[in-house]
């Protein structure tokens, strides 16, 4: 509980990875990928219930060995390539109500620790918000991106008048990372996303904000995970 508000958080998983198979349940770091977000969950201080939302039976098996909670099984129609990524969170809802604040944590965000978590629940308290979700600061200003036309001629994504030559200069802009989405649940189901006006950031460094979406992410953050186990 956060001042007296219930939270629950769900972790979504389905089985149909396509770009890296079976990633969910995959090894890494030595334990399954899933793992490291049911660990850094139950060291929350705000959550008072941590849940499972999958239609695949060996990931629900493995997540229970791990100590997360099975509630029920995700129907198998919003476990599809093209299920809207709200969807289990909003049908989780329905199957649990009577929670102020839900809070989503995906598990291909294995380098989020408890402190991300709690600090994103504290600043949606903090600022009286309906929602809050982790963000990073970007490498890649949108100031210094182009699109370029069928004469293959560029053009200025953002057009603006100043010249901004020294990354110094640019303003600082962010990217959603992917880690932690929370939100007041009475609102969450009305409104069907976690992205709205007057969402509050909560900024993650860099280092723990890798959001394994490739082979590539999935090598990424092995070396990380090495690294940190030598120092």
């Amino acid at each position: 509980m956060i001042l007296g508000k219930k939270v629950l958080a769900i972790i979504p998983a389905r089985g149909g990875s396509k770009a890296v198979p079976r990633k969910n349940i995959r090894e890494i770091g030595g334990k399954p990928l899933i793992a490291w977000t049911i660990e850094e969950a139950k060291k929350s201080q705000y959550i008072d219930r941590l849940i499972l939302s999958s239609e695949d039976d060996e990931i629900i098996s493995i997540a229970q060995k791990w100590g997360c909670e099975i509630a029920f099984k995700r129907p198998t129609e919003l476990a599809q390539d093209d299920t809207p990524g709200i969807a289990p969170v909003l049908h989780a809802l329905n199957q649990l109500p009577r929670y102020d604040y839900v809070v989503l944590l995906q598990p291909t965000s294995p380098l989020r620790q408890v402190i991300d978590i709690d600090g994103c629940i504290e600043a949606c308290i903090r600022y009286e918000s309906y929602s809050s979700v982790s963000v990073t600061e970007s490498d890649s200003s949108p100031y210094w991106m182009y699109t370029i036309d069928r004469t293959g001629q560029m053009h200025p994504f953002i057009k603006t008048n100043d010249i901004l030559e020294r990354r110094q200069d640019l303003p600082k802009v962010y990217l959603l990372n992917g880690a932690v989405y929370v939100a007041q649940t009475a609102w969450i189901l009305q409104n069907k996303n976690f992205i709205s006006e007057g969402t509050t950031a909560y900024i993650m460094p860099t280092e723990r904000s890798i959001d394994i979406d490739t082979e590539l992410d999935f090598n990424i953050v092995k070396i990380a995970l090495k690294e940190t186990n030598n120092t």
